[in-house]
């Protein structure tokens, strides 16, 4: 792990470049599979995205195929199971036509003001930040349904703008962090990993874009497998149109959100490259009508 010593060492914990990489190019895969689907002319369900050793050898430990949860006009959600575990990961594709990409993006990235529209949030900080790549260490602590306790994250987040592409991406995932260790009062999630990527129909500040979102993280519930799973995928488009609520609401209102791509840290350009490259404890009890947050 990072922490050692006291210290945060970025050189182990600094989301790469090949990780951004890896999040757009399944973007275009699915959009590519989509695009094929919608010329055939043929009605069907929406293309499963496909898993990485798809189509290889079988080995031990190969990925599990991707399973439709949810298929609705802007809105596609599959998952599938984590090898050797009682979770699942999951994958959103959708869209929205009435907020601007840039918009959505920058409304995902403020924590201040997400504090203001998640209700769920008791502490969101960033830690420390990278000047090498723009990565960023956060605190996030949430409420959890009763009678769970509270939730706490420690996790790195990187956001890039390839111009080139037209796409914006956020990668996000757990790490330890000397500065912030566990508390007795959260349950600390030690699994999380989270790839978004948002691509604008036509540029960043006119309305409309697709997402690609891949989600996982291990809450530490004693629920079984099929009522964690029950929460996550309700939850989950759930907390996607509270984001989306609340970057309409800061478009209708005029509220100040910090732009991000403006003030972006680091593009996907050589230059960017090769500056990367040289540096409950409790019972919970039976399923019931409970949902999780999402950094």
């Amino acid at each position: 792990m990072a922490a050692l010593a006291g210290v945060f060492v970025w050189d182990e914990e600094r989301i790469q470049e090949e990780e951004l990489q890896r999040s757009i190019n399944e973007m275009k895969r699915l959009e590519e599979m989509s695009y094929m689907f919608q010329s055939s002319g043929v009605k069907c369900h929406s293309p499963e995205p496909k898993s990485q050793t798809e189509g290889g050898e079988d080995s031990e430990g190969k990925e599990q195929p991707w399973e439709m949860v949810m298929d609705k006009k802007h809105f596609k959600l599959w998952r599938r199971p984590i090898i050797g575990t009682h979770l699942y990961q999951y994958r959103v594709f959708g869209t929205y036509t009435d907020v601007t990409p840039r918009q959505f993006f920058n409304v995902q990235l403020d924590t201040e003001y997400r504090k203001k529209w998640d209700a769920l949030v008791i502490k969101l900080e960033v830690i420390e930040r990278d000047v090498v790549s723009g990565s960023e260490v956060l605190h996030w602590v949430t409420h959890f349904p009763y009678p769970m306790y509270s939730r706490d994250y420690v996790y790195v987040r990187r956001y890039s703008v390839d111009e080139e592409n037209n796409m914006m991406v956020l990668v996000s995932r757990a790490v330890e962090h000397p500065s912030v260790p566990e508390s007795p009062e959260f349950v600390r999630v030690r699994s999380y990993e989270s790839q978004m990527v948002i691509r604008p129909h036509k540029s960043f500040d006119e309305n409309g874009f697709d997402y690609l979102l891949t989600y996982s993280d291990n809450p530490q519930t004693v629920f079984p497998r099929y009522c964690v799973s029950w929460m996550v995928s309700s939850g989950m488009p759930d907390f996607l149109e509270k984001l989306h609520m609340a970057t309409l609401k800061a478009k209708n209102m005029e509220i100040k959100v910090k732009d991000y791509i403006s003030a972006k840290p680091l593009e996907m350009s050589g230059e960017a490259k090769a500056t990367a490259q040289s540096s409950e404890r409790k019972s919970e009890g039976s399923c019931g009508p409970a949902r999780i947050e999402y950094a």
